[in-house]
Parts: structure tokens; sequence; C-alpha cells
């Protein structure tokens, strides 16, 4: 049982595969010489320690990662120096390190957890290591220009429209868009021009951007006598359904336009021959990828690459100045250093055991009565599917994913990446294991058996009436509702109202409804039905949803 003094994240008591130290258990403490200490027993009052050189035990070494990683080379050869630290952060080197952290993680994070010591290099005039790494991750995914990310997607997203949209300029981008890309709006200034994506109700899920709903838009704006600065694409979407970026590229050149594309959910797919193409292959001039997704690098770290000369790339970098720390961590920008050498290492085969087990998953599910799986023809045909998402349904069971989300946890210890209204959507990646699947598996074989019999009368009315996105007013653009003097109303007064406030479901994170759009009886339905059915409400004031908050107009 955790300590009354543990803080309460510790006590939360998550399971994992790895030691927890308890009392009589080995602290590793950090000496000046450049080595760890091993407490054998930290009540013991003698402190007995035995030595162990770092360079003996270096992971980075037994991988053989030293010289393909410069960043992360560059941090292990700082950590080693025997230096009389008189600098930031405070924990100074491990040395004050907060016991009820170290015996969950070790001491090691807090010895490489630098800050921009000369060795390190700078992130915002990189010469050095940081510099090296980029230059690698660039040769790697494809890109002109590589920029390594602490603040995750968001400040990539974020400086890609904040770097091609100026105050009142126009950025068409379609209505189911991240959080992140409203927010570059208020900041930049913006002014959106949505696209509203294909739909299907039987899944409750959006699908992709087409090149005619990009056309729309832009000969809409020609007719009012504007033109946008830039088009962005969330390519793939979180449930995997890519755009044909290639045309909608094409297009948006002809017009002189930068297409950039959210591709969060992406960063794999250079890396497997039966993956789709990425955005930077399909023509895309700015491409954002979560390297901590799919792929494995510490939660938070991002990449944005930038191909061709359309976008001014001296006004990325300013950008990314604004938007990020001033003193980022040194682990983050590490772990995307270590995690572009591992792909480098076999880039050809890396994803070949995660596709297989996929496949295995994909068909074993299929077999089972009442469940449904999210392929290519349940959309339009010519839409691709990351086949390392698996998106399935379980509405034949008469029930929502929040339910079957809540029984697949508490039988079988399975957690999705994103669960719906009608469905669950399981990521496959390096890590997964054959384990994994046939438990995974097993749980929809659980479910099936459960509750087949008893849900016929259930799923006829149980389809989705309320779909979102689809009536649309903006009243003001995002800056100016964001600003604007606000008030609270209760929920049946909201309706007409503009609202002052991002309300989203999550995950994904994408807004229902968002500062300046007019409140309508159709979102505010939808919100409550995913609210009914056990969704969780952010960004409003109140997540209950029994009062809004709206712009004083």
């Amino acid at each position: 049982m955790a300590s009354a003094l543990s803080p309460p994240f510790i006590q939360m008591g998550f399971s994992c595969n790895f030691s927890v130290a308890r009392p009589n258990s080995r602290v590793l403490r950090f000496s000046s010489e450049g080595t760890i200490r091993e407490l054998v027993n930290e009540n013991d009052n003698e402190s007995k320690l035995k030595s162990k050189s770092i360079s003996d035990t270096s992971t980075f070494q037994k991988h053989g990662l030293q010289e393909a990683s410069p960043l992360v080379s560059a941090l292990k050869a700082s950590a080693e120096q025997d230096i009389a630290g008189f600098h930031f952060p405070g924990h100074n080197r491990g040395r004050a390190a907060p016991s009820s952290l170290t015996s969950l993680i070790g001491i090691r994070p807090f010895l490489h957890d630098l800050p921009e010591l000369p060795e390190l290099d700078n992130l915002f005039s990189p010469k050095g290591s940081i510099l090296d790494a980029q230059k690698e991750a660039a040769k790697l995914f494809g890109s002109s220009e590589t920029w390594f990310l602490v603040g995750g997607s968001t400040c990539g997203v974020q400086a890609a429209i904040m770097a091609t949209c100026s105050p009142g300029e126009i950025l068409i981008l379609p209505r189911n868009s991240h959080v992140s890309a409203i927010s570059a709006m208020v900041l930049s200034g913006a002014q959106p021009k949505y696209i509203i994506p294909e739909y299907n109700s039987e899944w409750d899920i959006a699908g992709e951007v087409t090149l005619s709903q990009v056309e729309k838009a832009i000969t809409e704006l020609d007719m009012q006598g504007r033109q946008a600065a830039a088009v962005l694409i969330t390519s793939p979407t979180y449930h995997g359904i890519c755009s044909d970026l290639r045309k909608i590229a094409v297009l948006c050149h002809s017009h002189g336009m930068p297409l950039i594309v959210d591709e969060a959910h992406g960063a794999h797919f250079k890396f497997h021959g039966e993956l789709p193409k990425s955005a930077l292959g399909q023509g895309a001039d700015l491409a954002v990828q979560s390297t901590h997704k799919v792929l494995c690098s510490l939660t938070q770290s991002s990449m944005l690459h930038m191909s061709g000369d359309i976008v001014d790339k001296e006004k990325i970098g300013r950008c990314l100045q604004v938007l990020q720390s001033t003193s980022p961590s040194y682990l983050l920008l590490a772990s995307l250093d270590a995690a572009r050498a591992q792909l480098s290492e076999n880039r050809e085969t890396i994803f070949n055991e995660a596709m297989h087990l996929a496949l295995k998953a994909k068909l074993s599910i299929k077999r089972i009565p009442g469940i449904s799986l999210l392929e290519s023809p349940n959309l339009s045909s010519s839409t691709a599917i990351d086949p390392l998402r698996l998106t399935i349904g379980v509405w034949q069971l008469g029930l929502s994913g929040y339910e079957a989300d809540s029984i697949l946890y508490d039988d079988h210890r399975i957690i999705p990446e994103l669960v719906g209204t009608r469905s669950l959507t399981f990521a496959i990646n390096l890590g997964t294991c054959r384990e994994h699947i046939q438990r995974l598996v097993a749980g929809f074989e659980h479910l099936s058996a459960t509750f087949m019999r008893n849900c016929q009368e259930k799923v006829e009315h149980d389809i989705c009436e309320h779909a979102p996105f689809t009536d649309i007013t903006i009243s003001l653009n995002p800056r100016e509702a964001f600003f604007a003097n606000k008030r609270s109303l209760s929920i049946s007064e909201s309706p007409g109202e503009v609202c002052g406030e991002f309300i989203c479901p999550y995950p994904p994170g994408i807004p229902v409804l968002f500062p300046g759009e007019i409140i309508s009886e159709k979102a505010l339905n939808y919100l409550l039905d995913v609210r009914n059915r056990g969704a969780e409400i952010v960004g409003a004031a109140d997540p209950s949803l029994l009062s809004i908050v709206v712009c004083k107009v």
C-alpha cells in the first residue's frame, strides 16, 4: 500500500510490467565521479554502497546507437562528466530527486534531465547535436527540413498555421480538425473556411476529405473575391482514415497555396510497403507527426517536417520560438533522435510483425458474431485505412462503445486508444505482442457470447441521428470569440447564441462547438447523446452541460 505521504499520482496503483522498489530494495544514487551507486538497503544506517560505471551498463552502447544517435550520444556524454553543477534543474542530476518518483522510474531519467548546456546545443539555434539529429530525421522521413517538437503535435500544427496564415487570411480546413487547429486560428487571427467531411452514421465517425470538397471551398471563396492562404487536412484521422493527399496537393499548388497535413497518427507510414503513402510522399508542404504515437519516442515529443520552398522556413522557426518552451526537455529531444535511429536500423522490416499481428486480429475478429470491423468498403471505395488501426463496432450487441470499454477493462484488462458511441479503436504498434492480440480477440468473443442473444430489439433504433458538424454558422472568427466578453446560460437558453468555449468529447479532442459558432440544436443533441452514453466532455466550463459559456455580442 502506498504511503500516506506519497503523491496522489504515485498512489493510483497502475499495474505495469516493471519492478517497483520496496523499502528494502536497491535505490540508485549518483556520485560525483560519474557513476551510479546502488544503495543496497536505503534503511541501512551504514549505507553500504557499491559503485558501478554508467558506461558499463549503457543501453545505448548495448544496442549500438551511440554513433547513430548524435543527440543521444551527446546527452550520455554530458551526464557522465565529473562536474560540480550550479545550474538548473533543482534535483541536480538526481541528487535531490523525489524518492517517491525514483522508486517508480529509477534515477536514470534524472541523471539525463539536463538543461541547455553548451555541449547539448540549443533547440532554437541548433549548431551541434540537435542540428545533426534533425538532419538525420529529415533524411529518414524525406523532408527538406525537420524540427523537433517538445510541445506535441499541437505546437507543430499551431506553428504551421501561424507561419502560413496572417491575421485576417483564410485557412481551408475540415470542421472535424483537432482543437490545436482552432487554437492556432486564435493565435494567428486566421479565419476558417470549413469543409464538412463525409459522415458515416452507422459508425458515428467522420471520413476523409475529398478533392471535390477542397475544390468547392476554393471556388466559393473565389466567387467572393477571396483566396485562402493555406489548406489543412487531417490524414489519417484518429480512426486511421486517409485522404487522397496527392490530388489535393496538386490542386493547392495550382493556386499557390501550401498544403499542411496534420499527420499526427501517421508517422509510421513511410516504413512498410502496405501502409498508406506518407503526406510528404504525396506532395504535402508541411507535415506534423506525433513520433510518440505509433513510433517510439516519449510522450509529448513530435516532429514538424517541411518539403519544398513554398513555406518560409525562417518563419516556421520564429513561430516555434513563440510556442515552445525555452527550457525544452532533453529527454524528449533525445527520444526523438533514438526513435529515428531505431527506425533507421531496419526501416524495411521493422513493422512486419506489427502488420502480421494486425492482420491476425482482423481475421479473428471478423468471425465473431455481432462484431463489426471498419474497413474501406464501409466508406468510399477509394478510401485507405491504416491497417494498424482497428476500429471495432459493437452496436449489433446492443452496446455503446463506452459500455463495451468498461466490460473489456473490468473483465480482461484491455484498454483501447479511442472509445466512441458505437465502436472502439485499437492501435497496433511495435510493442504489441501476440498474447495481447489473443486477449483482445477473447475479449470480443466474451462480449459476443454474453450480449448477442438479447440485443436484437435494441439495434434498430440505436443509430446515432445527431451527426455533428453538419449545421455550421459562424458569427465571430475564433480569435474574436476567444477574447470576447462572456456569460453563462443554461443549456435550454443557449441555442442561437454564439458559443464562447471549446466543447469536445474526449478523446479525440475534436470540438463539437467552438468559440464563434452559433449553437445549434443538432450540436447540443449530439453532445448530450454522447455524454449520456459515457463520453467525457472537456473544454466546457460545466462538463455536465447544464450550462454553456456564450459570447456577449
